[in-house]
């Protein structure tokens, strides 16, 4: 009269299997996708090769655990390994270099940062003028002006800098 329901449990299986994966779309940690994973090859293998309904939960069960302990870690780690922290918005500016575009007058003036937005700009303390196309590095960021110190410029190669050295003279 009433078919046997362990019949349709493949149908089951797939249907589980479908659910976690809709879930694993809204989540995005990999656990139900090895849910899911273990669904499938557990639960519906063990019913394709004709298990018993409790042997078809238990490798269900084992496979989701060997996986969510296996692989889950593994492509979080994948996943996470490129996600360092990269400053952005105002704190991208911070050692940012600029060059001076216009006098300073009373301490403030105007850069082009080498992202190339113009800002206004004020000079740290402590801090002479800078000359116009003269170099110099954003030290904080207060509102929508910066304030800027003179950058250090590295000596070439074969500047004087470097011909001054003792052990070139002495040779």
């Amino acid at each position: 009269m009433l078919p046997d329901l362990t019949q349709y449990l493949w149908i089951a299986w797939l249907v589980l299997a479908l659910v976690f994966v809709i879930i694993e779309l809204l989540t995005l940690e990999f656990t139900f996708l090895m849910l899911a994973a273990g669904s499938l090859i557990g639960g519906l293998g063990v019913n394709l090769l004709g298990g018993a309904w409790w042997l078809q939960v238990l490798a269900a069960a084992a496979v989701a655990a060997l996986l969510l302990f296996t692989i889950r870690p593994l492509l979080l780690r994948a996943l996470h390994r490129s996600s360092g922290l990269h400053p952005t918005n105002v704190d991208a500016l911070y050692g940012m270099g600029a060059r001076v575009i216009s006098e300073f007058v009373d301490g403030r003036g105007f850069v082009r940062l080498d992202n190339g937005e113009q800002w206004t700009a004020e000079l740290a303390p402590s801090t002479a003028a800078l000359a116009v196309g003269q170099r110099a590095v954003v030290t904080t960021v207060r509102g929508a002006t910066v304030e800027v110190a003179p950058a250090h410029p590295r000596p070439a190669a074969g500047s004087s800098a470097a011909s001054d050295s003792p052990e070139r003279s002495a040779g």
